[in-house]
């Protein structure tokens, strides 16, 4: 059986990439199809989208547990070094536009 996930620098990214597994699990638990997920990595095939998902949903416990220590991180990274006003803005626009085109 073909390998699509690793565990990598204490959490799961594609085999061949830098795109974290949790990134794939996201979109996917939102909604968006395969097809979609893959669309907006385009390094990535879709027997590696669909690898990915698999092993999400093969190990959904440890995935889970991988998330949630991701989300702990981020959160205290964001706490100890808050982005300028202007950048938040910035971004707060652009999620913004990126959340209208997939309406």
């Amino acid at each position: 059986m073909k390998e699509f996930v690793e565990r990598r620098e204490g959490s799961f990214y594609l085999i061949g990439s830098r795109v974290p597994l949790a990134t794939i699990v996201h979109d996917f638990k939102n909604g968006d199809a395969p097809e979609t997920i893959q669309s907006n990595f385009s390094t990535l095939s879709l027997e590696q989208i669909y690898g990915a998902i698999t092993f999400y949903l093969g190990n959904k416990e440890e995935v889970e547990k991988d998330l949630v220590e991701r989300r702990r991180i981020e959160d205290e990274f964001i706490k100890t070094h808050p982005a300028p006003p202007e950048l938040k803005q910035k971004l707060e626009r652009a999620r913004e536009q990126m959340l209208a085109r997939r309406s």
